[in-house]
């Protein structure tokens, strides 16, 4: 039997009205060549694996899995200037492996069908999934988050 997962999902928006290229989302293409994005700096976290990053309401959370807290353990970092990095030890078993911000809302992913949403990017709840499968990525577009997964799974909450 054949498998089909989907590893990502991202949002690409029009065209700037400047003419300056286009405005780029996850898995999303440049800019107009200015510059940005040529140049990348290493930073340090608690974490072995990182998977997904996103930014809202001031801050970047990024997700992955095994930050030293014990095996299976889903870490989630915050920082308010990308350079420095907060771990937030939630206590989720597996990994995670997107997340997203939109409507005031932080949403990640990861196996075993786990949703986690967040108003802030530091106080976490766990949603109801209907699926035991792996999430690979979430997104917003058209009043809907669309997450993805194994098996051909496709999730929508408004």
């Amino acid at each position: 039997m054949n498998t089909l997962r989907l590893y990502e999902v991202g949002f690409l928006a029009a065209p700037n009205i400047d003419g300056g290229g286009t405005a780029g989302g996850s898995g999303g293409g440049g800019g107009s060549g200015s510059g940005v994005g040529t140049t990348w700096t290493s930073r340090t976290s608690q974490s072995r694996s990182l998977n997904g990053v996103a930014y809202g309401n001031g801050l970047f959370v990024a997700v992955g899995g095994h930050a030293g807290y014990g095996p299976s353990v889903s870490p989630i970092l915050t920082s308010p200037d990308g350079v420095t990095w907060t771990a937030r030890a939630l206590g989720t078993r597996g990994w995670l492996y997107g997340v997203t911000y939109a409507n005031n809302t932080f949403v990640a992913v990861g196996e075993d069908g786990i949703i986690l949403t967040s108003p802030d990017g530091v106080s976490w709840t766990t949603r109801t999934s209907g699926t035991r499968g792996w999430l690979g990525g979430v997104t917003y577009g058209n009043g809907l988050f669309v997450a993805v997964g194994a098996d051909g799974t496709i999730l929508t909450s408004p």
